[in-house]
């Protein structure tokens, strides 16, 4: 199967569009694949274009960017600090993130209009990935357990301000909770637009610093040796999957593990070369991620948000992992 990467990219592109269609029809309202094509077509005067185009095609590509950004973001962050069970959280920009956004709900804070809750998570998560970076980094070089380390210890910090918050909250912490948990609910074609931007200048730099990557699989001397510098990479390909996860964090909430399961899984798929694993990610992750949150809003009889879905298949793949990484087993 690890020769087979043309023949899993195309099934995983044609899924990915078919998917949109596919989803597009179901709903509340059954709206037969005719009229998702008329509307796509005609515009505003076609059946159900409201449904189609404001309400359903913004969340559902919503999801698919947010999936295939957490899954790239994964992969890097597996590959540069040499953890597998590293993920886009790993730094602590969950919990940053997470502080953010509660303390813009209890406040109320409304300046930057309805993306208010957004930026300050945004802000929140910046700041502590700058805080871990420092606190991992000694005499300008990056230490990968120093920076794990680090995230644990700030993601503790913020963790424990959350608390504070739901606890001054009172009746807002629903509010909180909900935004914790992660959904695709009510997106807009801003947010799609912005995610669009960060999902291509992400995929084009993974792609192009994936070489890199598996040079730093092979360890620090050898990586030395043929001319790059690993503190300086790690640095880079660290900030940036870091941004970019904030940025998808602080579009939808929490939405775990599939930073952690899609770079995997498709390791066993296609090999430990990243330059095919970053394509493979970015088109997989959307197609998982899909159809995820599809699931949650099509099949299950309430809209749960989609981070409850994607934590509760995670988990179980995360303790397989760990269990095969203390014991020693082969996970590549």
């Amino acid at each position: 199967m690890k020769k087979h990467f043309k023949l899993w990219t195309t099934i995983g592109i044609i899924l990915l569009i078919l998917s949109i269609f596919f989803y597009l029809q179901m709903g509340y309202i059954k709206i037969p694949l005719k009229e998702v094509v008329e509307s796509i077509k005609g515009g505003e005067g076609a059946p159900n274009w409201y449904i189609i185009h404001e309400v359903r095609l913004p969340r559902i590509l919503t999801s698919i960017l947010i999936g295939s950004i957490l899954s790239m973001c994964g992969l890097v962050f597996q590959g540069v600090l040499l953890n597998p069970l590293a993920d886009p959280y790993t730094l602590g920009i969950s919990s940053g993130a997470s502080f953010g956004a509660a303390l813009a709900i209890v406040l109320n804070i409304t300046i930057f209009g309805i993306f208010s809750t957004h930026i300050v998570s945004f802000i929140f998560a910046i700041l502590c990935l700058t805080v871990v970076i420092q606190m991992g980094s000694f005499e300008r070089k990056m230490n990968p357990t120093s920076i794990i380390l680090g995230g644990i210890i700030i993601g503790a910090f913020f963790s424990a301000g959350l608390s504070f918050l739901k606890y001054l909250a009172d009746e807002g912490v629903g509010a909180i909770i909900f935004w914790l948990l992660g959904s695709f609910t009510g997106k807009s074609w801003m947010e799609v637009g912005i995610l669009s931007a960060v999902w291509v200048f992400g995929f084009i730099f993974f792609c192009y610093y994936a070489e890199d990557l598996n040079i730093l699989a092979l360890g620090e001397k050898s990586a030395i040796s043929l001319g790059i510098n690993p503190s300086k990479i790690r640095r880079i390909l660290l900030v940036v999957s870091s941004i970019l996860s904030a940025v998808a964090v602080s579009t939808c909430g929490i939405i775990g593990f599939v930073g952690l399961v899609v770079p995997h899984l498709l390791r066993f798929i296609l090999g430990t070369d990243n330059k095919k694993l970053v394509i493979g990610c970015a088109i997989w992750g959307g197609v998982i991620m899909g159809a995820a949150d599809n699931v949650v809003r099509v099949v299950l009889p309430n809209d749960i948000p989609v981070g409850v879905i994607t934590s509760l298949l995670g988990a179980p793949f995360f303790a397989l992992i760990f269990r095969k990484k203390m014991g020693g087993g082969s996970l590549r």
